[in-house]
């Protein structure tokens, strides 16, 4: 075998030992929740922070949601290759000026195959009439998004 072949398998063998943990997820880009929701991170700024929108699916319900601002900001991926986020939606619904956000928190991971997933955990935090009322404001969940080729 020549000198060549050797390098050629020796190079193709050392990227086969690429472990997920290497690569690197970005939050960057068009995801789609497993509830149907869509998110475009638009802008991704070198601090970590970014922004985008944020557009229910059918699973949530109300037509009445229209496509909502979100803001958050992820960990430094050259110190972590699968980082941390967090970010906000701050609703935007027709006709109405009730307030309505939600929280997310979680973790990019990427899989044995490539493919990048968030999972996180969300709070939705509605107004209250009064403090009587606040019980029954803030719901949780969990979301698990995929990236839109």
């Amino acid at each position: 075998m020549g000198s060549g072949a050797f390098v050629l398998i020796l190079a193709l063998a050392l990227a086969a030992c690429v472990s997920p943990v290497e690569r690197k997820c970005l939050l960057s880009g068009s995801w789609r929740s497993d509830t149907g929701c869509r998110m475009v991170v638009s802008v991704l700024g070198k601090d970590g922070r970014f922004s985008g929108s944020y557009l229910p699916g059918p699973a949530a319900g109300d037509s009445e949601i229209l496509t909502s601002p979100l803001e958050g900001s992820q960990q430094d991926v050259g110190l972590v290759p699968q980082p941390t986020f967090s970010f906000t939606v701050h609703w935007r619904l027709q006709g109405s000026e009730a307030a309505r956000t939600t929280a997310f928190l979680g973790q990019c991971y990427v899989g044995t195959n490539g493919e990048e997933t968030l999972h996180a955990l969300w709070l939705l935090r509605e107004a209250a009439d009064s403090p009587a009322e606040d019980w029954k404001a803030t719901r949780i969940g969990t979301s698990v998004f995929t990236r839109i080729k």
